[in-house]
């Protein structure tokens, strides 16, 4: 049983999509790894077509914030921390406007789809901002789910519960991290994608490193380097 897709696989997702709007919605979910939510919050306006990059507001309900003398958790109204007395309104204010907003490069290929998605009218109005979509996050679920089926691709496992579940948005963010780290598993190459999954700390990006199996197949092929081994 799989724990994640494949591209190959993500590619025949956003083919048996029927409407340009849900292609565009997987290719996102998938190209930039964002949530779903950070997906369906992008407007017109976030994205720069001369340097093909998208500001990404981070949506997720609770940012985790740290002191950045001893590294102890902070609250969001804390003003010395608890743990070392270090004055840090500023640095808390710092931090979180930091992680509110990051800009990840969008390919070509996915700039030239976003261009002729707004281009037929696809972007709607919405509180006098233009945003590339206009659905609500079960619906975004229920076209990935659909498009899954009818691509007839198998379920997935959760490699922590071992429990199978349909194909949803968040298996593409994780694709698009697990094809990364296959890429690149270094040390840079975890800190690159940890900042652009918007990952607090390296350790939840880590997982990923697990999940493709590259930490085990380096560590085995390790024993045999040299040539044959002694019994």
């Amino acid at each position: 049983m799989k724990a994640y897709l494949e591209p190959g696989e993500v590619e025949q997702l956003e083919l048996a999509a029927e409407f340009l709007r849900d292609k565009l919605l997987i290719r996102l979910l998938f190209h930039l790894g964002c949530r779903v939510s950070e997906a369906l919050g992008i407007r017109v306006d976030d994205i720069d077509f001369k340097r093909g990059t998208v500001t990404i507001e981070h949506l997720k309900a609770r940012i985790k914030l740290s002191c950045p003398e001893c590294g102890s958790g902070l609250g969001k109204m804390h003003k010395f921390c608890p743990v070392c007395g270090l004055k840090v309104d500023k640095a808390v204010a710092q931090e979180k406007e930091h992680r509110r907003y990051r800009s990840l490069p969008v390919d070509k290929s996915t700039l030239v789809m976003i261009k002729e998605y707004v281009s037929r009218g696809g972007a709607k109005e919405k509180d006098g901002q233009r945003f590339l979509f206009n659905l609500t996050r079960h619906r975004a679920w229920q076209i990935v789910r659909d498009c899954a089926e009818k691509a007839m691709l198998p379920k997935l496992v959760n490699v922590e519960s071992g429990k199978k579940h349909n194909v949803s948005p968040h298996q593409l963010r994780d694709a698009f991290a697990v094809h990364a780290v296959k890429l690149d598993d270094s040390g840079d190459g975890l800190r690159l994608l940890q900042e652009h999954l918007g990952h607090q700390s390296i350790t939840t990006t880590m997982k990923y490193r697990k999940v493709s199996g590259e930490e085990q197949k380096e560590w085995y092929e390790k024993l045999w380097q040299g040539g044959k081994q002694d019994g």
